[in-house]
């Protein structure tokens, strides 16, 4: 089964999937964010239309590696997604994740400018997690 990644904001949620062998992740979609239920309703509708086993949401430490105030609210929409839905989530350390997306941005062809920053910085960390697995 997939994994979904998270890349979370203020505005907007970008979404990632990876493929079912879990190697390659991709950007599906960007929530504008309005509540917290409809936000969590959006998250279970892809989650159940791309059968997602457990969601990777991107956890926004600082530099030096401690969690600040948005890791806190990482942390707090994590354990809602796990009530609402009833699936694993793991946190995972975001850290330079839109950095990295923004490059790719620029690098990358109209799919990916299509998509935008937030749904590229899901898939990169997506894309971590999956690469850590064959570690």
């Amino acid at each position: 089964m997939r994994l979904m990644g998270l890349d979370l904001g203020e505005r907007r949620i970008g979404v990632a999937v990876s493929d079912p062998s879990r190697v390659l992740a991709r950007g599906i979609e960007v929530i504008e964010c309005r509540s917290l239920e409809k936000n969590l309703e959006a998250i279970a509708r892809l989650a159940e239309e791309y059968e997602v086993e457990a969601i990777v949401v991107g956890f926004p430490r600082r530099l030096n590696g401690t969690a600040g105030e948005e890791a806190k609210k990482a942390e707090a929409f994590a354990a809602q997604i796990e009530a609402h839905l009833g699936l694993a989530v793991i946190l995972w350390d975001e850290r330079l994740s839109t950095v990295r997306a923004a490059r790719a941005l620029a690098e990358g062809g109209k799919r990916k400018r299509r998509l935008g920053i937030d749904a590229v910085a899901a898939v990169v960390i997506l894309q971590d997690y999956l690469d850590s697995l064959r570690l």
